[in-house]
């Protein structure tokens, strides 16, 4: 009886191994370096390690984190393991990464104090859909300054503070 027992959960518990390690490299793909890119119509902008994109939503400010929930689900914030640090990559400030705490725990990147997002349109290397998007989305350059129009070159400042290039926020919402 123990042997065709074994040989029914022995095969399953090994799928649901393979299943979870599965989910976890899907969650954990978040590596926290951030490098440069240039793009013909917007200059130098700051991807992931993937290659894309990352943007800064301008209502987050000083360390407030608003964008959770659906909102994050659709503009999914960089993060790194709790006790991980960002790593600098071509072209980016190593002493202006910084981590601020998202409301849910994990530890959100941050470029010149701009916590760092992705684009759910954007669906591969180069793609700058979420430029501009409802006027609060905005492409982050190496030189910790918003891309506000490709047209007039138009540069904004960071508007978010750390000390120590950690910050924490609380609250929630979805930024919208």
């Amino acid at each position: 009886m123990w042997t065709r027992l074994a040989r029914r959960v022995v095969p399953l518990a090994f799928l649901a191994a393979v299943g979870a390690g599965v989910a976890v490299a899907a969650t954990g793909a978040h590596t926290g370096t951030v490098n440069s890119t240039s793009n013909a119509k917007y200059g130098a902008l700051v991807v992931n390690a993937g290659g894309r994109t990352l943007y800064h939503m301008t209502s987050e400010k000083n360390g407030h984190i608003v964008c959770t929930g659906a909102c994050a689900k659709f503009w999914p914030p960089l993060t790194v393991a709790k006790g991980a640090k960002p790593t600098a990559g071509a072209g980016i400030k190593q002493a202006k990464l910084g981590l601020v705490k998202r409301p849910d725990g994990t530890m959100q990147v941050t470029y010149y104090g701009f916590p760092l997002y992705r684009y759910g349109d954007d669906q591969k290397r180069g793609d700058v859909k979420g430029e501009g998007e409802q006027h609060i989305w905005f492409v982050v350059n190496p030189s910790g300054k918003l891309v506000k129009s490709a047209k007039s070159g138009e540069q904004t400042s960071p508007t978010t503070t750390s000390m120590n290039n950690t910050t924490t926020s609380s609250g929630g919402g979805y930024g919208y």
